[in-house]
């Protein structure tokens, strides 16, 4: 392969995971204020596969062609004009350009330097890949938007997936008393993570094992089983709703004000500051990063159809180069 071309998962179109498929493309260059990072991993999320299939940021993106991806961990191969925070060599991880198309799933990508971050010293590439988007949702739903205080009660619903399993542990960190829902089998594992109680949603109702919650942190949504809205039902008056996957629709922002409490939709943005206090605390042992499983580039298309099978614990991630 020439030097001025790169494999990439493409999509010429929406549906199923057979619509990916490795191409050869033209290498991306730099420009000023950006680096070039040669990916080592990249990390898949939901977000990939319901774009893929015409839902998630599909509308944004346009139609295809276009490469998915969002979850970047590699080494930075060449540096724009103005570049002075990152240098040739860095290892870095980053959630460039989001919503936007960022091509992860390919052996390079550009993008402003100050999307990006040093990778965790302590975790290789692999796992840094599993991050940054799962991460950050987590970090600025729990830090930035709901403000988690020392003592609050807070309930993380799909707490085993791969937002919920960080944003467990970023309440803990905050000294929040962590409720997390989530299948039997997954409890004593986010028990080690910090939450104090587990419910088990497929035997319980959550709004009938708990109350008088601070913050709830929606991970479900209501377009399954209402999860969204049965949360209104725990939250204390005054408390906060950040739902995440679908939105505040015009319904559960009246029912959030007919029950006293308040209700915020949420969307993640790169952000490479909060990336490096993560790592941080990833290299001071505070907060672990869990990858189920691993897929090559080629197997892209296997990757989304084991993440839309669900019960994924953690992350699922494709590497790209050794």
């Amino acid at each position: 392969m020439s030097a001025d071309m790169m494999r990439a998962v493409v999509q010429d179109g929406f549906g199923g995971p057979e619509v990916l498929r490795v191409e050869r493309v033209p290498r991306p260059v730099p420009l000023p204020t950006e680096v070039l990072v040669r990916v080592h991993a990249a990390g898949i999320n939901p977000v990939d596969w319901k774009t893929r299939g015409g839902t998630g940021m599909a509308g944004l993106l346009g139609e295809p062609p276009f490469t998915l991806g969002w979850d970047v961990s590699g080494v930075v191969e060449e540096v724009g004009f103005g570049v002075t925070t990152l240098k040739v060599g860095d290892e870095v991880y980053g959630m460039p350009w989001f919503p936007r198309v960022a091509n992860a799933y390919a052996e390079y990508v550009t993008a402003p330097a100050r999307q990006w971050a040093r990778k965790p010293a302590t975790i290789g590439h692999v796992h840094a890949a599993a991050v940054p988007l799962a991460a950050l949702t987590a970090w600025q739903a729990v830090v930035d938007t709901a403000h988690v205080q020392a003592g609050q009660r807070v309930l993380i619903t799909a707490a085993a997936g791969g937002v919920g399993h960080f944003a467990v542990q970023f309440a803990r960190h905050l000294g929040a008393h962590v409720i997390a829902t989530a299948s039997a089998a997954r409890h004593p594992w986010l028990k080690e993570l910090g939450a104090d109680e587990t419910i088990d949603y497929t035997t319980t109702r959550f709004e009938d094992a708990t109350r008088d919650v601070d913050v709830v942190i929606d991970l479900v949504g209501d377009a399954h089983d209402q999860t969204s809205t049965r949360s209104l039902k725990v939250l204390r008056p005054g408390g906060l709703l950040v739902a995440i996957p679908a939105g505040v629709s015009p319904e559960l922002a009246e029912a959030a004000e007919a029950a006293g409490v308040r209700v915020t939709p949420f969307l993640v943005e790169p952000d490479g500051a909060a990336l490096t206090t993560i790592a941080g605390l990833i290299d001071a042992g505070e907060v672990a990063v869990e990858v189920e499983e691993t897929f090559p580039l080629e197997q892209a298309g296997e990757a989304h159809a084991r993440g839309e099978a669900g019960r994924t614990r953690g992350k699922l991630v494709l590497t790209v180069t050794n």
